[in-house]
């Protein structure tokens, strides 16, 4: 896996809510939804496995890779792999 990578942004995306793309399987979105749940971070998780289109963002968004977890932040902007730190920084938290 890579580390996180630069923000890419979808103008598509930008809702008014964070979105956590992951697998069941992966520890690193399991360790920043529990993050998330402590700092009471509101989010909403998208399960990839069965979802042929998160599928395909998440590739998009990762720059062909299928990288877990992918975070993209309300204005659109996405964090590929991100570290807690990096998900506060970029809420401007």
């Amino acid at each position: 896996m890579s580390a996180a990578g630069p923000a890419f942004s979808l103008e598509m995306t930008s809702s008014s809510e964070l979105r956590v793309y992951t697998t069941q399987t992966c520890g690193q979105c399991w360790s920043l939804k529990a993050w998330l749940t402590r700092e009471q971070i509101a989010f909403r998780e998208i399960q990839i496995e069965d979802d042929p289109e998160a599928r395909r963002f998440v590739r998009e968004a990762a720059g062909g890779q299928m990288s877990v977890p992918t975070v993209i932040l309300p204005d659109g902007r996405a964090l590929i792999e991100p570290t807690p730190a990096q998900v506060r920084a970029a809420l401007g938290a």
